[in-house]
């Protein structure tokens, strides 16, 4: 007798819910109302979904626990999710500008699952965060709101989002899932729920900490290897040698780890390691290396830019009224996400120097751009001459271009 809430539509709870909609009863909520219209006709903006796919477990109205059916019903109402048994919130956990932790999104999803669970429900939480937030931040809200005591009346579980935006390899169902409860009984039941659609498998923490810790030094990790690489590139361009060279001579030995230089966005890698950072000060312990590495990676749009301008100035060619191109404004390639892109960066650095900086992005929404970041976006790749190009995000479509333009100048390689 299960029937599952997503809350949060976005590139985690979307393919999750389909996916979980092959077999159970699924509503996925979600508070942007144009979102649910938009997926009630089987159409996903993110592109993580395909249509076909969508649209094959989509039901008029909230599916049942009766008849050993799956399908998913989105909604912008809470009360279409009081039924529900287990709960799994999937919404972001972004920073604010001062770089610290930002968990509203998450209190506020809490509050809405307080007001709907029941006893004997089990809610999950996927979004990413620092150890402890799961049982220290988001259940006393749910107990708040529902009146419930935690571990007698309801319980919780942890199973961190590994979802790679963009990727149609590693889809959803093939990533092992962490799983993780609040009792040795619920972990049993989060885990079997998870098994059940994963194929690849999963792997039970013993703790709902260990889990939030697994997922938060992922990409940390990540996040500190790029930071290394972009040090060499700083250091090997000040030494006139071309570090995609090296790095290629260095990966012919078994255990290099490849990493390649770039910008470092989006809502995961860009975010994730301040999350682990506070957490740690809050035990009167500054972590040297991640901040480090942030800093590092944080500087790089500027960093792009100036190598930008420096290339012109060596071609002779007058900044101050230029015109640059950037292709490519999301976080990575092949993908339509904009969140956090640190492209955005490389733009405004530009500008500084007082150039006429236009962007160009088959695959971003220009609505979305000029909501996040107030730029304009070209409708089709222009034919004008251009004093530089600069290739910022590596995108299949910007193979083979081309290009009309005195320099161009690659962030990342295609």
């Amino acid at each position: 007798m299960v029937k599952i809430a997503i809350i949060g539509l976005g590139y985690v709870g979307l393919p999750l819910a389909r996916l979980f909609a092959t077999k159970y009863p699924v509503v996925g909520f979600d508070i942007n109302k144009t979102r649910v219209e938009e997926l009630m006709q089987g159409f996903d903006h993110t592109l993580e979904v395909k249509e076909d796919l969508l649209k094959a477990v989509l039901t008029d109205s909230s599916p049942s626990f009766r008849g050993g059916r799956g399908g998913l019903f989105c909604s912008y109402k809470s009360e279409d999710i009081s039924d529900c048994n287990y709960f799994i919130v999937t919404v972001p956990t972004p920073v604010d500008k001062n770089h610290r932790p930002d968990l509203k999104p998450l209190l506020k999803a809490s509050e809405t699952v307080g007001k709907v669970i029941k006893t004997g429900d089990i809610v999950i939480y996927e979004s990413t965060v620092y150890p402890g937030a799961t049982e220290e931040d988001c259940i006393p809200v749910i107990e708040k709101a529902s009146g419930l005591k935690f571990n007698i009346d309801f319980f919780a579980g942890y199973s961190p989002e590994r979802i790679n935006p963009g990727d149609k390899e590693h889809t959803v169902e093939k990533i092992k899932k962490i799983t993780s409860g609040s009792t040795s009984e619920t972990a049993k039941k989060v885990d079997a729920l998870y098994a059940s659609v994963i194929t690849s498998g999963t792997h039970l923490a013993p703790s709902i900490k260990v889990a939030e810790a697994a997922k938060v030094i992922e990409n940390s990790q990540r996040d500190i290897n790029i930071a290394f690489v972009n040090e060499l590139k700083k250091i090997f361009d000040r030494m006139g040698i071309d570090t995609n060279a090296v790095l290629e001579a260095a990966g012919t030995k078994w255990n290099f780890l490849h990493f390649k230089p770039g910008l470092v966005g989006g809502h995961c890698i860009g975010v994730d390691p301040y999350y682990l950072a506070q957490k740690a000060q809050e035990y009167d312990y500054h972590p040297e290396i991640i901040l480090a590495g942030r800093r590092m990676n944080d500087s790089m749009g500027e960093y792009f830019a100036s190598q930008v301008v420096k290339q012109m100035i060596k071609k002779e060619i007058f900044i101050k009224g230029s015109d640059i191109l950037v292709l490519g404004i999301t976080f990575k390639e092949n993908c339509p996400d904009v969140r956090n892109s640190k492209v955005v960066d490389l733009i405004h650095s530009l500008k500084e120097y007082d150039a006429n900086v236009s962007v160009y992005d088959p695959w971003a929404n220009s609505n979305e751009v000029k909501h996040e970041y107030g730029l304009e976006l070209l409708t089709a790749m222009p034919e004008k001459k251009y004093d530089a190009v600069v290739l910022a995000v590596a995108h299949k479509a910007f193979k083979g271009l081309n290009l009309n333009s005195e320099l161009i100048y690659k962030v990342k390689e295609i």
